[in-house]
């Protein structure tokens, strides 16, 4: 799935970049309206995160001219715009969704998600060896064992699962699944890694899930590391 994210502010776009990609989106970002304008009508994106308040052309423009050139990407709007007008605004101009800063990365996702649901661009489900989790149901399974798992297991498991064969850091794994720092206690990973190693390994020959001294964790198939 290839992401267009249209974001001036250089930490946000960062993030939004970070994020999407460790999703497992390819990702292209740019900083004004322009540019937006020239990337979407050059490349094909199955999605366009925007933000209104972007230098050159507005992002509410950059809405019009998409729609009036017949380009239907799904536009998730991403803005600190939020009162009722600003939002009927955006939408009546062709956005497809609306969500005002500061968000949540879990809402992000999952309304990106839903946008390329509607687009008939869901994401498929994700496997490591014989572990299977669904993006869309949020159901997981090992072998024919069903795993219950909890909103944060849930995110944990999919970021890992999306970066199979990937070694991440503690701080990626934490700015990621809990979006804020801990100021050097970091223990709750080590906790939810061990909630998620009692589900999916426990009772398993092979482990999925690995630690990597002094760096963080992995998730792939023994025969393949």
């Amino acid at each position: 799935m290839n992401v267009l994210i249209v974001e001036d502010d250089e930490s946000v776009g960062r993030f939004l970049d970070g994020a999407l990609s460790d999703a497992g989106f390819r990702t292209r970002l740019v900083a004004d309206g322009a540019h937006a304008l020239r990337e979407a009508g050059a490349r094909r994106y199955d999605l366009i995160v925007l933000d209104l308040m972007i230098p050159g052309v507005p992002g509410l423009e950059v809405c019009r001219r998409l729609r009036a050139s017949n380009n239907a990407t799904p536009i998730l709007v991403v803005t600190a715009r939020d009162t009722l007008e600003d939002k009927i605004q955006g939408l009546d101009c062709g956005a497809d969704d609306y969500l005002v800063k500061p968000f949540e990365l879990g809402e992000l996702l999952a309304r990106a998600r839903a946008l390329l649901r509607r687009a008939g661009h869901a994401p498929g489900s994700l496997t490591v060896g014989d572990l299977r989790l669904d993006p869309d149901s949020r159901r997981a399974s090992r072998g024919d064992r069903a795993v219950s798992l909890s909103a944060t297991e849930y995110a944990l498991l999919e970021l890992l699962m999306r970066n199979s064969g990937r070694v991440l850091t503690r701080r990626q794994i934490l700015d990621h699944v809990w979006q804020y720092h801990f100021d050097g206690n970091d223990s709750v990973l080590d906790v939810y890694i061990s909630y998620l190693r009692s589900k999916i390994d426990k009772g398993f020959p092979q482990p999925l899930i690995h630690t990597v001294r002094g760096i963080g964790y992995c998730l792939e198939c023994s025969e393949d590391r």
